[in-house]
């Protein structure tokens, strides 16, 4: 059993348990919270408290306990792959629409990682486990685009400190809705959690961290813009989320624009078209470019 303790702070006090866990407990739904007050797993002060409309206070130290799951495992699948550079060290991936980057719930195969699983014979890094083996960054479900894979641990934990550092170059290309009064600018707001919906991330000073993105206007369609966006932070949604901040939600993004779209495009129409960073072993800065996919260029036409 895994015990987390939280130590409550004055700016989540007197608010009700079954709200401010979930907020404060990464990846954890308010029901899942709500389940664990009722068979008493989560502790006031050391008593277990189960009415989930209990009010917290400034200084309760609060312990969630929760079960270990049981054990999963990502198993390889031979899965086509669109592997566009491969050496010893990590291999660079053009990611389909619709492909889940790792297992989780709901999505236990037909992932990328099962493909890579197969495609490398179980050599990948272990840094993030059985399930995200390999896996240095993620893109969405319906997010196209490059993706770089780790073959060992060294090169995992040198990719990851890129990262961390926001040396990689991350460009992508997206469609979105209204039109700019400018050619290029910067958003810089920070992205946490969505207070009021948990499926959700959101600008928001509250839990946010530093998220900035660049954007630049490639073509003007009066209703919608094509745009390429950079970022220098890699947040959950970031590009999604900083668009829809604007008044220029991505186009096919039910859950941050409108919820019936005007073009049909089978989720957001996002692309990451380009990837740069220094190699693991060499040092030597390397950039992959993927071109845009068909179903993209498809819905380019129609709006020109």
């Amino acid at each position: 059993m895994t015990r987390i303790p939280i130590k409550i702070e004055e700016q989540d006090a007197e608010e009700r348990m079954d709200i401010v866990l979930p907020e404060l407990l990464e990846n954890t739904s308010r029901s899942s919270i709500q389940k664990l007050i009722e068979k008493g797993n989560v502790l006031v002060n050391g008593v277990p408290v189960t009415s989930k409309k209990y009010k917290l206070k400034e200084g309760d130290l609060v312990e969630v306990r929760i079960e270990d799951p049981t054990p999963l495992q990502a198993e390889p699948e031979n899965i086509p792959l669109s592997i566009i550079y491969e050496d010893a060290d990590l291999l660079v991936v053009n990611k389909p629409k619709g492909m889940v980057v790792h297992p989780a719930a709901g999505n236990w195969t037909g992932t990328l990682v099962n493909g890579i699983l197969y495609h490398c014979q179980g050599r990948l890094s272990s840094i993030n486990g059985v399930i995200r083996p390999g896996i240095v960054h993620r893109i969405d479900k319906d997010t196209s685009g490059l993706l770089v894979v780790a073959k060992n641990d060294n090169s995992h934990q040198k990719l990851a400190e890129q990262f961390a550092a926001h040396t990689i170059t991350r460009a992508y290309r997206a469609i979105v809705h209204n039109n700019f009064t400018e050619d290029e600018g910067v958003i810089d707001a920070p992205i946490g959690r969505d207070p009021k919906n948990r499926l959700r991330m959101a600008v928001t000073e509250r839990n946010g961290k530093q998220a900035i993105t660049h954007y630049k206007v490639l073509e003007r369609f009066g209703r919608f813009t094509y745009i390429e966006a950079t970022l220098e932070t890699g947040r959950t949604h970031q590009i999604r989320v900083h668009m829809a901040h604007i008044n220029h939600p991505l186009l096919g993004d039910e859950l941050y624009g409108p919820k019936k779209s005007p073009v049909k495009t089978n989720g957001q129409v996002l692309h990451a078209k380009t990837l740069g960073f220094l190699h693991p072993s060499s040092g030597e800065y390397i950039e992959f470019d993927s071109p845009l996919p068909e179903d993209f260029c498809e819905i380019l036409n129609k709006l020109r």
